[in-house]
């Protein structure tokens, strides 16, 4: 039985993993499954948020050497990954400058390529499974708006989730830029959102086959951690 550690960059994702995920898991081969806040929170001077990519890559190499039967994953808000300088997270700029499709494999690939660097010959890249939020968590909420609305108290506003989530392909797609991201969205038609308590209530409502059944990078990074589960459990 194998175990599963999951670096968030924020309450609201560690909520997902222990109440949602993991009891999820459990079912496919995982002895124990937890979330835990990149970074030492005795040196933060806020709890959650995105760390650079050195710190980050830091935990994950720590985590992996020092306990051969854990796998690694992310899960981090693309939208927020730093692209330049010295917290450059592997692979976002690039990605930027890609069509939809090709910009969370881009990411994951080049965080994968640079652990597996570090870890050296011989390292397995099952325990390493690397998953950016497309474009961030709010997106994963518009699966079904519906239930959103219900989530957060605010059934009066499903006809508009909806009419935000019908503008794309699929709630991923919902755009990054800082005037249109899904989280600036959410926050102009229910003012004063409160991410860590309104967006956890919102997800435990909507549950994972929804956002599986119209979030393809999620569905594919559950899909991949089962198959892992499974093998190693």
């Amino acid at each position: 039985m194998s175990r599963l550690l999951v670096l968030v960059e924020g309450v609201t994702e560690e909520t997902f993993v222990n109440n949602l995920l993991a009891p999820h898991l459990y079912q496919h081969g995982f002895a124990n499954v937890s979330a835990r806040l990149m970074g030492n929170a005795r040196q933060r001077d806020r709890r959650g948020g995105i760390r650079g990519w050195p710190s980050v890559r830091s935990d994950i190499t720590r985590h992996l050497k020092g306990d051969a039967g854990c796998t690694v994953t992310t899960m981090v808000d693309y939208y927020a990954l730093p692209q330049t300088g010295s917290k450059a997270w592997p692979g976002r700029a690039e990605a930027g400058q890609l069509a939809f499709p090709s910009r969370a494999k881009t990411v994951n690939h080049a965080l994968l390529a640079d652990i597996a660097n570090i870890m050296g010959d011989g390292f397995n890249t099952n325990r390493f499974v690397p998953y950016v939020v497309m474009h961030e968590f709010e997106g994963l909420l518009f699966s079904d708006c519906e239930l959103f609305a219900r989530g957060i108290g605010r059934s009066e506003l499903a006809i508009r989730f909806q009419k935000i989530r019908d503008s794309f392909d699929s709630p991923e797609e919902i755009n990054d830029s800082p005037q249109t991201a899904p989280s600036k969205r959410v926050e102009s038609l229910v003012p004063g959102y409160e991410k860590p308590l309104l967006g956890a209530l919102a997800v435990l409502q909507i549950g994972l086959d929804a956002i599986c059944g119209e979030c393809p990078n999620f569905n594919e990074w559950l899909k991949r951690l089962k198959t892992i589960g499974r093998q190693q459990g």
